[in-house]
């Protein structure tokens, strides 16, 4: 998918664990891993901004788009 989710990332430079993630943003560490991992079909503006929120970023700091040539690579 050309679509690249970079949470662990940022999770790396707040020094912040899934399951503290998850609990304050209010989502489980289930639907957070199945974010986390690319293997979500989709992601609320409501949990993007709460994500962005906690960990003091922006969006494109989390999502990123590549093509698929680079994907695949």
């Amino acid at each position: 998918m050309p679509i690249i989710v970079d949470i662990d990332v940022m999770l790396a430079k707040r020094k912040m664990s899934v399951g503290d993630l998850a609990n304050r943003v209010g989502i489980t560490p289930a639907n957070l891993a199945v974010l986390k991992n690319g293997r979500a079909k989709a992601v609320r503006f409501t949990t993007l901004a709460a994500l962005c929120e906690v960990l003091a970023c922006q969006p494109g700091d989390l999502l990123r788009w590549e093509t698929e040539d680079a994907a695949g690579e």
